[in-house]
């Protein structure tokens, strides 16, 4: 395949409008036909900033798995107590397949919700999600402003994450929104974590959120990156990927 052939197989990636991301009927006919995508990047952008936050022994929940590899990448790393969720019955189910043709049987698998987390209190030490709390941004109207619907929906899936961390787990969030528009969330009265963050991408800038559950400091006064807007300068290719289009369909929708 000629680079003009993988170009427009690149632009054609992803749906018409951003809309069609809160469809569920959306993912599973997606996922019936794709075998593998991956959201912001792949493991190896981000392992660096990761890792230090994972053992051996830590039991792991990530929140949305699609068709990724990331819990594949953590296995290869060492972390084995590793369980994924997805609201998708044909990503669950694919997904489940190809770890068992790899070898990957103890990584579970299961449908499920991550507004309504079938797990008991303090089940886990770490809960990793890549890309799928902006499903939740989809529709939140002004970002400085964000709707009522959104806010009572990314705040349960929060709420949700901190309850079944245990009294030191962490919260590793990846994504492409920015400390300005995520921070109220993570700050919100009632979440004992502190909150810091990374950034990692060439041009396109991606972050990686890492709040601490019981560590959070009253007085709000964090070490983190001074929150500047980047300079941004994209390549060509990173241009075509459905994380800009994502991106830019969002904002469209939203103003």
């Amino acid at each position: 395949m000629d680079e003009n052939q993988n170009r427009t197989r690149r632009k054609c990636i992803g749906p018409s409008s951003a809309s069609a991301y809160r469809d569920p009927n959306y993912w599973d006919e997606r996922f019936s036909k794709e075998e593998h995508y991956e959201w912001l990047k792949d493991y190896s952008q981000f392992r660096h900033l990761v890792q230090p936050h994972l053992n051996p022994t830590s039991s792991v929940l990530e929140l949305g798995c699609g068709n990724s590899q990331l819990s594949e990448e953590l296995y290869k790393d060492g972390i084995t107590k590793i369980t994924c969720i997805d609201l998708s019955a044909v990503a669950v189910e694919n997904k489940q397949k190809q770890l068992l043709s790899k070898g990957f049987k103890e990584i579970k698998v299961l449908e499920a919700d991550m507004l309504d987390l079938p797990f008991g209190d303090e089940s886990f030490d770490v809960v990793i999600e890549k890309g799928t709390m902006e499903v939740l941004f989809v529709d939140s109207g002004d970002p400085w402003n964000p709707r009522p619907a959104t806010v009572t929906k990314v705040m349960k899936m929060l709420e949700g994450v901190h309850r079944v961390l245990k009294p030191d787990g962490i919260f590793i969030s990846i994504s492409f929104g920015q400390p300005h528009f995520r921070r109220p969330f993570f700050n919100a009265p009632g979440f004992t974590w502190s909150l810091e963050w990374k950034t990692f991408g060439d041009g396109f800038h991606y972050f990686v959120y890492i709040l601490k559950k019981g560590k959070r400091i009253l007085d709000n006064q964090q070490t983190s990156e001074k929150i500047v807007p980047p300079v941004i300068y994209l390549f060509q290719d990173e241009l075509e990927t459905e994380d800009y289009i994502f991106r830019t369909n969002i904002e469209e929708l939203n103003s």
